[in-house]
């Protein structure tokens, strides 16, 4: 035991709590608790901990991801291949018996039910793992009580692992569900996250000029910078490491001495604000190879989907034109417009009062998707599939939210994401620039400035 937790806490650091749990838990020789449900953020290390303890004990685990098992019968399935022992009969044994079993079809719990006790030897242990596992709640409503009674049904020694972001609360029925075993695991601290970060220098090889004391001070500036915006580890580790070659350049070149921070955070902090504005488009220190204010370049390597393009091209022209000029930009015919001194002059623009100079205004969803359709030349249908790309167009903060529903408005970012999926009235505005929308045209043949009422 204590081995297999040095061998974690080597790779994974400031989870110890939680791995004595798990092992509290699933020591061999006792009878295993039902169901464990293992609940917090994400990137936390829920998932990898616990397969590595599971693991390390050697015991019959199957590892199941709720997304990608959506429905009953490839969960049952996926579920039973991993249980079942494959040395308990000869190879013209286990042919026939996999033909057999791919004949049959569990689509019902108790078929699952009737085939785990059939096929699964009762002095063993079992656990299952369930990732993602509040994608449960939209399947069917008999398949979590199973799951959290399955010794109860089967007579194994078997337990249920469900791992999730989500308060067991949130699972709770009319009918109730059986109590669980409840392991929460807490978001890193600050001063964990720089242990989780510092000690990638002792698994990279640095120049001599790098010294332990250098990179100490680097992530501490670095976690001065992004701990407010950003707690995943994944995306920390990433953009540390390609922000660190430009901090690090001046040092190597002799320019800067390594004990002047000072210097060295001036000469870095451009990379660090251009990379704070798009640490989640995965672009790399923008500051560091982007020229001039790199929105060209931005547009150039930012790899979009071709309906998301239009989609944010359309928010910009949403973002830049008035709401009554939508039917003389987007509509063929429609009609004669009298020219009259009045119109003439109230469209002399000033510099000052051009839209692209005052600022993105707020539009709806209804008058994204119109425009959307006017400028696309192919006819599309209004899938859910379209709507994802403008949340993800949000994720990757090309959009925001301007305001919402009252409910969504005191809501999280993620909570307003759903309501406007749903039809609520959510606003957005565009926070892309000319130069880059005019970019991500030319990447689609659109010519951005003939549909912008500054330029007529």
């Amino acid at each position: 035991m204590e081995a297999c937790r040095a061998e974690i806490a080597e790779s994974y650091p400031c989870r110890d709590a939680l791995v004595r749990k798990l092992y509290r838990y699933y020591r061999t020789g006792d009878p295993f608790p039902p169901a464990v449900y293992v609940y917090g953020q994400t990137s936390t290390g829920k998932s990898t901990i616990v397969q590595r303890v599971l693991r390390c004990e050697e015991l019959v685990c199957a590892y199941v991801n709720a997304i990608a098992c959506y429905t009953n019968r490839i969960l049952f399935d996926t579920i039973v291949r991993q249980l079942h022992p494959q040395d308990t009969a000869d190879e013209g044994g286990q042919r026939v018996e996999q033909l057999e079993r791919a004949d049959r079809k569990l689509e019902y719990v108790k078929d699952f039910v009737a085939e785990l006790r059939q096929h699964l030897p009762a002095e063993r242990a079992y656990v299952i793992v369930l990732d993602n596992a509040e994608r449960l709640r939209d399947m069917a409503h008999n398949l979590l009580p199973l799951l959290l009674q399955l010794p109860e049904a089967t007579g194994l020694n078997i337990s249920v692992v469900l791992v999730a972001s989500l308060p067991y609360e949130k699972f709770y029925t009319r009918t109730g569900l059986p109590p669980v075993v409840k392991v929460f695991v807490p978001e890193y601290t600050r001063q964990e996250m720089q242990r989780i970060l510092y000690g990638d220098y002792r698994h990279r090889a640095y120049p001599a000029a790098v010294t332990e004391e250098f990179y100490r001070n680097y992530i501490n500036l670095f976690l001065g910078t992004f701990w407010k915006v950003c707690r995943d580890v994944k995306e920390l580790r990433l953009v540390a490491n390609d922000v660190f070659t430009a901090y690090c350049e001046p040092v190597l070149d002799g320019t800067i001495p390594a004990h002047d921070s000072v210097r060295l955070w001036r000469n870095v902090s451009k990379t660090l604000r251009a990379t704070l504005s798009t640490m989640y488009m995965r672009l790399g220190a923008v500051g560091a190879t982007a020229p001039g204010d790199g929105s060209p370049w931005l547009a150039r390597n930012l790899e979009l989907p071709y309906y998301a393009k239009y989609l944010l091209i359309a928010a910009y022209l949403a973002s830049h034109n008035a709401a009554k000029e939508d039917r003389r930009l987007f509509v063929k015919n429609h009609g004669k417009q009298r020219k009259r001194l009045q119109t003439v002059n109230a469209r002399a623009k000033v510099t000052e009062r051009m839209s692209i100079k005052v600022g993105p205004k707020a539009f709806n969803l209804d008058r994204l998707l119109a425009i959307f359709y006017a400028i696309l030349d192919e006819k599309v249908g209004l899938t859910c599939n379209l709507l994802a790309q403008v949340s993800t167009l949000v994720h990757l903060k090309l959009l925001a939210y301007a305001s919402s529903s009252p409910a969504a408005a005191a809501s999280s970012s993620s909570a307003a994401s759903e309501g406007m999926l749903d039809g609520s009235a959510t606003r957005l505005q565009c926070t892309v620039g000319l130069d880059f929308i005019v970019q991500i045209g030319r990447m689609v043949g659109f010519n951005v400035r003939q549909y912008l009422s500054d330029f007529f």
